[in-house]
């Protein structure tokens, strides 16, 4: 069996898409690894799939999910209970965003 050439990774672009802070040994110990792992990778291109059908998952489970039914909910009333504030029968909040008097004036 012929040995496929081995992989070239651009180590410094891996590391700073993933914002790693490595050292040089740690750098090439780390190319190396993902070198092989790339390689192994490639084995599966030898294995013959002609004869697999595709499949979206194994488990042969169909429609999964729970039917959506209502039931019985808290009043409004017990879930303002424990509010700090409430106006006109919901919950109050500090404003979020502050106003900017400059940019909201016409001229």
């Amino acid at each position: 069996m012929r040995k496929s050439p081995k992989s070239t990774i651009d180590i410094d672009y891996v590391v700073k898409l993933a914002n790693l802070p490595l050292t040089t040994a740690e750098r090439k110990k780390f190319s190396e690894q993902l070198t092989a792992v790339l390689d192994y990778f490639k084995k599966l291109n030898e294995v013959d799939t002609s004869k697999v059908e595709p499949i979206g998952h194994i488990t042969g489970l169909v429609n999964v999910t729970r039917a959506d039914t209502t039931t019985p909910s808290i009043s409004q009333e017990e879930a303002l209970a424990n509010a700090p504030k409430t106006h006109n029968g919901f919950f109050e909040v500090d404003a979020i965003f502050e106003e900017n008097s400059s940019e909201n004036s016409e001229g």
